[in-house]
C-alpha cells in the first residue's frame, strides 16, 4: 500500500518544504521506499536535496503539460530509497496552460498512476498558494494532507481558507481527503507565545497535531544551502531528532490510523 500525502499550507514560511524534504528523509533511513515530488516552481525541495533546479532537463512540469510519463522525470538521490520528481522555472506558468485542459484537477493524479507501485510513500510539496497546482496535490492525496504551522504570532491565520479548500475538494474532488497531520514548526521554547500556539492547536485539533515539534533550529536553516537534509548535514542536532521522531511517529500512525475527520 502507497501512503500520499500532500504537504500544504498557503502562508508562506511556515517550514513547508523543509518539513516534506526532511521527513522523506528519515523514512527512506527506516527503510521505506520514498519519491518526493516537488510541485512549487520555486524548486526549494529540489535544491535541497543538492539538485540544481537550472540543471533539470525534464521536471514535473513535462509530466503535466507535456504528458511525459512521470517514471521519465524521476532522479534519484544521494539518499539510499530517497527519489525526487524535480520542479523547474517552468512550472511557474504550468497553471496557465491547465486551465484549458480537460480534467485539469486530476493531471498530477493521473501521472501518479504509473509510478505509484513502486514507492511506499509519496510527498507532494505544494507551492504556498491555493491555485491549480495544490488543487491537483490535495486530489492525489490518498492518506491526507500534513499541514505545517509556525509556532508564532498568527500561525493560524489563512488555516480557515486552506479548510475551506480541503472542504470543496473534498466535496467535488476526492471524497477521501482530510486533514491527516498538523506540524508545529519553529518552536522556541524561551517564548509563551510558542507554548501558546501549541496549546491552541492541540486543543482544537486533538486528533491531528503530532506530538512531536520541530524547534526552530539554524542547523534546519543551514542544511538547504549545502544542499543536505539535516540527516547529512547535523544528524545529531535538535532537528535532525525531531524529524526522526517525526517520521518515527507518522510510521505508527499508519500502522494503527485513526478515524479520518
Amino acid at each position: 500500500m502507497t501512503h500520499i500525502y500532500a504537504f500544504a499550507n498557503q502562508k508562506g514560511g511556515v517550514g513547508k518544504t523543509t518539513t516534506a524534504v526532511n521527513l522523506a528523509a528519515y523514512l527512506a533511513d527506516a527503510g521505506s521506499r520514498v519519491l518526493l515530488l516537488d510541485s512549487d516552481p520555486q524548486a526549494n525541495a529540489t535544491s535541497s536535496l543538492g539538485i540544481e533546479p537550472a540543471s533539470v532537463e525534464i521536471s514535473l512540469y513535462d509530466a503535466l503539460i507535456r504528458r511525459r510519463l512521470l517514471a521519465e522525470t524521476i532522479i534519484e538521490t544521494p539518499y539510499p530509497r530517497l527519489s525526487l520528481v524535480p520542479s523547474a522555472a517552468a512550472l511557474a506558468g504550468a497553471e496557465i496552460e491547465m486551465v484549458s485542459m480537460l480534467a485539469r484537477e486530476y493531471l498530477l493524479r493521473r501521472t501518479l498512476e504509473g509510478v505509484v507501485d513502486r514507492f511506499d510513500h509519496i510527498l507532494i510539496d505544494c507551492p504556498p498558494s491555493l491555485g491549480l497546482l495544490t488543487i491537483n496535490a490535495l486530489t492525489s492525496a490518498s492518506d491526507g494532507v500534513i499541514v505545517p504551522i509556525q509556532c508564532e504570532y498568527l500561525a493560524l491565520e489563512g488555516l480557515g481558507r486552506l479548510w475551506q479548500t480541503i472542504t470543496m475538494v473534498r466535496e467535488h474532488l476526492n471524497p477521501q481527503l482530510f486533514i491527516s497531520g498538523m506540524v508545529l514548526t519553529m518552536f522556541d521554547s524561551r517564548t509563551n507565545l510558542a507554548e501558546q500556539v501549541v496549546t491552541e492547536v492541540r486543543t482544537h485539533f486533538p486528533e491531528q497535531a503530532f506530538r512531536t515539534v520541530i524547534p526552530r533550529s539554524v542547523r534546519l536553516s543551514e542544511a538547504p544551502s549545502y544542499g543536505q537534509t539535516i540527516l547529512t548535514y547535523a544528524p545529531l542536532s535538535a532537528g535532525a531528532l525531531a524529524y526522526r521522531a517525526l517520521a518515527q511517529e507518522l510510521l505508527a500512525r499508519e500502522t494503527h490510523p485513526k478515524t479520518a475527520n
